[in-house]
């Protein structure tokens, strides 16, 4: 039995395009086997100074974007090449997940079995449909929540990395701070919830630039679609990325829809022509597509 897990999408988190079927990378139970993942984390020194806007290049765009905040910026250097309000602290729905799969991804293998807590299947929609008790390996967790944008993926990784929600919500927050994200409080592993849960355009770009580096995440967030075996019921799942810059704009390569009624759309997108790799931030922007889609093409004609 094929399960469509992107038809629950609607208009709610994630993109509001719905999301479709799914294929993944292997799940794992929110309460962990592994003692590990409830320990502290440790807390490393701060990295280099994440980007820079010492180079901006001076540029109205006409039309005007429709975003209320943007950048763009080189991800080997981090030079900012261009920016909007980029310290306007915004709604930023489920762009959120980059952290959440960022802090994950440290924590839990591939193959890790996690078994999903009671809570999950109570959060807000948009879901995939994961039952409590349902045991899942944390490879397709990862790709649900960062393609199809699950907001049930993302508090059941949480659970698993963090032994619960509020502990990993703490690390997410404590993360935010060694990055030097001075624009950025969490209060969910999902974005779901847009009361105190905001970023800005630069720090989204920095966090985006961290996150990158891992290769898990930039294998996932460049997938256009997987189908993923599954236990039964179920069997299989297909799911297909919110993204639709990996289709429409060449040298496409992630990273991450995001939409709420207060937050509007949001997009952070990667892209790669000439060995070169751009990321841009699009907060509340109506035409997401096309404004992501001129900031990149100025950018490459500027870095």
């Amino acid at each position: 039995m094929l399960v469509g897990v992107a038809a629950l999408a609607g208009a709610w988190v994630g993109a509001r395009r719905p999301a479709t079927p799914v294929k993944a990378d292997p799940v794992r139970p929110a309460a962990i086997a592994r003692p590990a993942v409830h320990t502290e984390r440790a807390v490393p020194e701060a990295p280099e100074h994440l980007l820079s806007a010492a180079d901006l290049v001076a540029h109205a765009f006409a039309p005007r974007l429709s975003a209320e905040a943007a950048i763009v910026v080189d991800a080997g250097t981090g030079r900012v090449i261009w920016e909007l309000n980029p310290h306007r602290r915004l709604r930023v729905a489920s762009l959120t997940k980059i952290m959440t799969a960022h802090l994950a991804l440290e924590k839990l293998a591939p193959d890790d079995v996690v078994t999903v807590d009671k809570s999950v299947p109570r959060v807000p929609l948009v879901r995939e449909g994961l039952r409590a008790g349902e045991k899942v390996k944390a490879w397709k967790l990862f790709y649900s929540m960062l393609l199809y944008s699950g907001n049930d993926d993302a508090l059941a990784l949480a659970i698993a990395a963090g032994g619960d929600k509020w502990s990993f919500v703490r690390e997410m927050n404590d993360e935010a701070h060694r990055l030097g994200l001075r624009d950025t409080h969490f209060i969910s592993p999902s974005g779901v919830v847009d009361r105190d849960n905001y970023s800005s355009a630069w720090d989204l770009a920095a966090l985006s630039r961290v996150a990158l580096r891992n290769e898990r995440f930039d294998r996932i967030v460049r997938t256009q679609e997987i189908h993923v075996p599954w236990s039964a019921p179920t069997f299989s799942k297909i799911y297909i990325n919110n993204n639709l810059m990996l289709r429409s704009y060449p040298g496409a390569n992630g990273i991450k829809t995001g939409y709420t009624h207060k937050s509007g759309d949001c997009l952070a997108v990667s892209a790669t022509r000439h060995g070169r790799t751009l990321v841009a931030v699009l907060l509340n922007a109506p035409n997401m597509y096309v404004d992501a889609t001129r900031l990149l093409n100025f950018g490459f004609a500027h870095a």
